[in-house]
């Protein structure tokens, strides 16, 4: 096997926190679909505005790695090979999953009856078979990889790339969904690296406007 030598590594349980978010929101957002009384418009147009968030968001993060990490990984590995081009395959089935959700979603939230309901609770349940399988594997045997084969400034090129990505008016949403479940290690390291500004807006509006948002959209 050929890779790319390097003394500092990067910080690849940065992968870890955020596949925590899709694991957490898919969970939530199967759950609450299913409890949400037929009829009831609005609440079906608030979980369908957080389900189509979560898409983009999902969406955008594999379309990171398929630009910028597939590639490199796989002109530095010789046996793994197959693993990254296997999650490259994972990813398709995924997106063709994100589609059939969106689907679901906008015959659910044109008429949020109990058939539709239900067909997007499937959706919903199908797509976290999926997705789940993928996550696990990918931090199981693509971190180490990662870690041996991508030098520390492409990796941090991923998450800019991410976070350019990201509106900005969704900026302290992100963020809180990040840490919601951080240890305070993996909490102190995100913090470190925003600017002086954004730090002081999480900790004075940004905390808990994420908790009130969370709030409505899980005890509603």
């Amino acid at each position: 096997m050929t890779g790319t030598v390097t003394t500092e590594r990067p910080w690849v349980q940065e992968m870890v926190v955020v596949h925590r978010i899709f694991r957490r929101e898919s969970r939530h957002l199967h759950d609450l679909v299913g409890a949400v009384r037929p009829g009831d418009t609005a609440r079906a147009a608030l979980l369908a505005g957080m389900a189509r968030e979560y898409i983009e968001g999902l969406h955008s993060h594999h379309t990171s790695e398929d630009e910028l990490l597939w590639p490199k990984l796989l002109a530095r590995v010789d046996l793994d090979a197959e693993l990254v081009l296997r999650m490259e395959q994972q990813h398709q089935v995924v997106d063709a999953g994100l589609q059939e959700l969106e689907r679901l979603l906008a015959a659910w939230a044109a008429s949020p009856a109990e058939p539709e309901r239900d067909a997007l609770v499937a959706g919903l349940d199908r797509h976290r078979r999926d997705l789940l399988p993928h996550l696990d594997e990918e931090e199981r045997r693509v971190l180490p990889l990662i870690e041996e084969h991508i030098t520390v400034a492409e990796w941090n090129a991923l998450g800019e790339h991410a976070r350019a990505k990201t509106p900005k008016d969704k900026q302290l949403l992100m963020l809180g969904a990040l840490l919601e479940d951080a240890t305070p290690q993996e909490s102190a390291r995100f913090m470190a690296l925003l600017p002086l500004p954004v730090r002081l807006l999480w900790k004075t509006v940004g905390r808990r406007s994420y908790a009130k948002q969370m709030a409505a959209v899980r005890n509603g």
